[in-house]
Order: C-alpha cells, then structure tokens, then sequence
C-alpha cells in the first residue's frame, strides 16, 4: 500500500532523529563505545561479551538501517513500524531494567532516567505504522 501522507510527519521525524544518531555513533569514539556499552550491558548482561567498539558500530548500523527504512517511502509502514517497534521496545526494556533510570517501583523516570523514557514516543509511532490500515482506510 502506498504511503500516505498523513504518514510522513512521523517517519521524517523519527527516520531523520534515529538516522542522525546512528551517524553519530558510527564515528564514536572509544569512551562513547564504553558509555553505552556499559548502560546496555548493564540491563542486557548477555552483552558483556560483545566488545564495546563492535556492540558501537552495531547499534550505530541498526540505527542507520531504521533511520533510512522510516525515510525510504517504498518500505511498507509494516515494515517500518516493525523496525521502530522492536528497536524502541529494547530501549524502554533497557529503561525498565536500569533501577537507576526510573523511581522505584514505578514506570516515572528519575532525572537520570528523562532521556531514555522519552524513547516511548517511538514505540507509539511504531505501533500506529504497524495498526495503520489494518481497518483497511486509504488517507493518500
């Protein structure tokens, strides 16, 4: 099904944000490779193993990946709401399992925790590509 426009505020936005982050990972540096590798580490232990530089570009390659899928208007919002919902579903996993980041016993964030819960809104919008025309509705 084509794309419609009522669709493209919500891909432009969210493809260009995680386009523009993937970009910036992709030239990160040694200490930004610890950083985020220590934070997802942290909540998914698994990834101990993966070395901080490799765990940098491979998160910076998924971003980029999805940036450019929410951009590209021949990929299915199927496609792409799948992409943005598993992607921003890993982050508010990672939110929820950082007791730093979020008040105890409690889905509200701590002031540490802002930034990452704010990641919620990509879960939305991935979810409203996956439900769009699921009723069947043409909006082009």
């Amino acid at each position: 099904m084509p794309l419609g426009f009522r669709d493209v505020p919500a891909r432009v936005t969210t493809g260009a944000f995680i386009l523009h982050s993937g970009l910036e990972k992709w030239h990160g540096n040694e200490e930004q490779a610890q950083g985020i590798h220590g934070m997802a580490s942290g909540a998914f232990p698994f990834m101990r193993r993966v070395p901080p530089t490799t765990f940098l570009k491979v998160l910076a390659t998924a971003e980029i990946g999805i940036g450019a899928a929410l951009l590209a208007p021949v990929v299915p919002n199927k496609v792409a709401g799948a992409a943005l919902t598993a992607f921003a579903g890993s982050l508010l996993a990672m939110y929820l399992r950082t007791p730093a980041l979020h008040k105890p016993n409690s889905v509200w964030p701590t002031p540490a925790g802002i930034g990452v819960s704010k990641d919620v809104w990509m879960l939305g919008i991935g979810l409203g590509l996956l439900a769009d025309r699921a009723r069947g509705g043409d909006d082009t």
